[in-house]
């Protein structure tokens, strides 16, 4: 989770090995995305996407882009 403004950087930046969570498996891949006009609406998904705590809604909401 979390928000950008190239998404191909960020992959990349998550791939690389370096301190952090995200640095030590280096396989990254996107599963889903989505656009917004403003960092404020890209922030607020992120925090409404996170409080859901449900494994399978955040897996249909995962599988919605892949099926449509």
């Amino acid at each position: 989770m979390g928000h950008t403004s190239n998404i191909e950087e960020r992959l990349k930046k998550h791939n690389t090995n370096h301190k952090g969570f995200t640095g030590k498996a280096g396989d990254w891949i996107v599963v889903y995305s989505e656009s917004f006009t403003t960092k404020q609406l890209a922030f607020a998904r992120e925090r409404e996407i996170k409080a859901w705590k449900s494994r399978k809604r955040i897996e249909k909401l995962i599988g919605s882009q892949h099926s449509g």
